[in-house]
Parts: structure tokens; C-alpha cells; sequence
């Protein structure tokens, strides 16, 4: 049994020990602040096997452009003189063609697909309790346009091998009876899921508690102890810790992490933004993206949580309620009888999904040192690629990766 060093404790960090701890390993986690603070606690729940087109696509820099002139707009890229924000967007603009978008879907399509049993393991073998859900997911559009654009994206998931009906409006109405939806139509992926990552991370470090994973929470991690070709302990203000090998699963802040090891990771945070409509009159049975908007519903019980935006802004974490507002009032347009009034700051939670610049996470061993391993990238996808990401780190720890193919997922990949 060998003890493994995680840093990160968002879905990645603790699906890595929990599958780690499953395979006879010892684990650690370290965290920077209180895990229920991070990125995975409070996104939109959603598991979307359907999200096989990384973010660096055609069309995705003019689009871009086009929002960043509007304060509410679904995406933001924060003005900073920055040359690792400058290296990211030229990465970006780079990858943002129809050759990177075609070799990327097989390796996305099967993570997710992996992604998914694995949940549906979890969901049943009783270790976990997250109030799992297969009702599918809605992309929702209002213009012609969208229409377009869902019909061309529709039809490349169903080559994939990845299930997309078209929908009329009358259609999508049938299988929302609860509430009314506003919509040019939709397009329904019947394979996608949901669950409440609250529950789930709550319950994940309740188990890993109790089987004997030490958590630690407020660890800024400061450095390493190492040889040539290994990391022998994790050195944090409280003192160090001896460990077998690392897991660098720590989101936005992964480059600061990599970087004391040398390895100079092209990333940055994407604050997204999510409050709750608590015991809602009109809910919706089937969680959805209003596209136009980039903003998503997604009922978790009583209650139904909406999310959104993109904000390209490294690592800060201050409020911005504009952003929030831009959601707030799109919500209107695609289901008008659902009252959402603007919430109050203390009601909003944000957390930054990190962001490659190529849109594929980062899952693989460092060059220079046999026992580190870079779990992290995964976008606004943390929290459906969270069990597979896991799973491969723990097969990388055991030296044998049989899963699936990961090579499009190097962390060295831009060095």
C-alpha cells in the first residue's frame, strides 16, 4: 500500500481518493481553503455524456467578441496585462478549428460515456448518496439561428454515437407539463443525468472519512520535497507530509501547483455563477441550457438551481453581480411563469471551473517525475468527468491504464 498526496479537494481530488482508497492506497487530501467553499459544491449538477465539442471550436472567438461587449453577456474574458492569459488565448485561438474539434469527440465521448457507468455504480452500490437522476437534458433555443446551430450539433452527436432528438416547441411543452417553456424548440440528449453536487460532495467526504482518508482543509500547499525523478513529501505552513506519489487535482490554481515541479500549465479559472429558487411552485423535470443565454435550470428536489456565465478572470473571486443579472433575466424569456427575482450577494455562490485552452483536460503523468500525476482542465465538465477522472488517476498510480486511450489528455501537452 503506498500513501498518495492529493491536492485539490473540489469532485476530481476526491473521486482521485476515493477510487485511490478503493484500489488499497492510503490517501491525503489537501486542501487550499474549506472544501464546501470550492468549485464542485455548488455548480449545475449536470452529467452530460452529450458534450463531446470542446469550448475551442469555429466560430467561438467571434462569438466571444461579440458578448464581451455586454456586461451581462454569457461570457467575459477579464482585461489584465497577464502573459499566461495571453499565452491561453493564443492557445485557444489556435485550437478553435474543425481538425482539433474532430480529434477531440472520440476522447471526450468516451470519458464522459466511462463517467457516467461510473456514476451509476456509485448510485447503486450504497456507498454514496447524491440524488442521482436520468431525465436526459434540454438544449433549449429561441431563434433560428440556435436552431441551426443545435440541428448541425444534434447531427454530430448522433454520428458519435451519442443520442440527440430534435424537438418542436409543442414537444418540448409535452415533456414539461409543470411548467411553461417559451421556445423556438429544443434538443432532447435522453443519455444525460443529474444529481445535487452538494449532497454529493458531502457525502463523499463523509465515506472517505470514515474508511480512514485523512482530509486536510486550509493547507495552502508551499512546496516539495524531491529527488531527480520523484516527490517525496508535500510541504505546507503546518509542516510536511511524506507520500508515495501526488495527485495535482487543484483547479484554477493547478499552475501554481505544477509550476514548483516545472511545468508551466496553460490555464485559467472560468467564474461561473449559481443561486437557488428555493420550494419552487414551477419546477422543471428536465434539467436544460437555454442556449442563448448560456444559462442552465436544474431541479434538485424542491428546489431548482440556476447557473451560468463565463467569466475568463485567473484565480479572482469577487462578485460580480452583473454577471448574475444577465442570468436572472434571461430566465424569463424561456420559462415565464417561473417568478426569479434578483438574489441577493449572499445568496450567490461562484466558483472558477479551470479551463485549458483546448478545451480537453489534463490527466496524465508529469516527464520529469515518475510519481506525480495532473488531474485537472476538465472546464465547466469537472463534475461529470469526476468519477472517470479518478479512476484513471488511480490506474496511473498502479502503473496501468487499461480504461481507456488518455494520450489527448498529456499535461505536457503545450510545453
Amino acid at each position: 500500500m503506498s500513501h498518495v498526496g492529493i491536492i485539490g479537494g473540489g469532485i476530481v481530488g476526491l473521486c482521485s481518493a476515493y477510487y485511490l482508497q478503493k484500489a488499497g492506497h492510503q490517501v491525503t487530501v489537501f486542501d487550499r481553503d474549506t472544501i464546501a467553499d470550492g468549485c464542485s459544491f455548488g455548480n449545475a449538477g449536470m452529467i452530460v455524456p452529450s458534450h463531446i465539442i470542446p469550448l475551442a471550436q469555429p466560430g467561438m472567438i467571434a462569438k466571444g467578441m461579440r458578448w464581451m461587449l455586454k456586461s451581462t453577456s454569457p461570457f467575459y474574458v477579464k482585461p489584465r496585462l497577464n502573459l499566461d492569459l495571453v499565452r491561453w488565448g493564443w492557445l485557444f485561438y489556435r485550437h478553435a478549428n474543425d481538425a482539433h474539434v474532430q480529434r477531440s469527440i472520440p476522447a471526450l465521448r468516451d470519458l464522459s460515456l466511462l463517467s457516467k457507468t461510473l456514476y451509476q455504480d456509485l448510485a447503486a452500490n450504497g456507498d454514496l448518496e447524491f440524488e442521482w437522476q436520468e431525465r436526459g437534458l434540454f438544449m433549449l433555443y429561441k431563434t433560428a439561428s440556435a436552431e441551426h446551430e443545435m440541428a448541425e450539433e444534434a447531427d454530430v452527436a448522433n454520428r458519435a454515437g451519442i443520442e440527440a432528438q430534435i424537438l418542436t416547441s409543442q414537444q418540448v411543452q409535452d415533456l414539461e407539463p409543470d411548467t411553461r417553456v417559451d421556445v423556438r424548440g429544443g434538443i432532447l440528449f435522453p443519455g444525460d443525468a443529474h444529481l445535487n453536487p452538494t449532497e454529493l460532495i458531502k457525502s463523499l467526504l463523509a465515506h472517505l472519512r470514515k474508511v480512514g482518508a485523512t482530509i486536510l482543509e486550509n493547507r495552502h500547499v508551499l512546496g516539495f520535497g524531491k529527488t531527480d525523478s520523484k516527490v517525496q513529501s508535500i510541504q505546507t505552513e503546518q509542516g510536511s507530509v511524506d507520500v508515495d506519489a501526488v495527485v495535482i487535482a487543484g483547479g484554477a490554481w493547478s499552475p501554481e501547483i505544477t509550476g514548483q515541479l516545472g511545468l508551466n500549465l496553460s490555464l485559467q479559472g472560468g467564474k461561473g455563477y449559481s443561486f437557488m429558487l428555493r420550494n419552487a411552485q414551477r419546477n422543471v423535470r428536465i434539467p436544460a441550457i437555454m442556449l442563448e443565454a448560456r444559462a442552465t435550470a436544474t431541479p434538485m428536489g424542491h428546489d431548482l438551481r440556476f447557473a451560468g456565465t463565463l467569466e475568463v478572470a485567473g484565480t479572482d473571486m469577487s462578485l460580480n453581480m452583473n454577471r448574475v443579472r444577465g442570468i436572472v433575466s434571461s430566465i424569463n424569456n424561456y420559462y415565464p411563469d417561473i417568478t426569479v427575482e434578483m438574489p441577493s450577494v449572499e445568496k450567490v455562490w461562484r466558483g472558477l471551473r479551470p479551463c485549458s485552452p483546448d478545451g480537453l483536460p489534463y490527466i496524465g503523468k508529469m516527464a520529469h517525475y515518475d510519481n506525480v500525476i495532473v488531474a485537472t482542465g476538465h472546464g465547466m465538465m469537472g463534475l461529470s468527468l469526476g468519477p472517470a477522472t479518478g479512476e484513471l488517476v488511480s490506474e496511473l498510480v498502479n502503473d496501468k491504464v487499461d480504461s481507456m486511450e488518455i494520450s489527448a489528455f498529456d499535461p505536457e501537452r503545450f510545453s
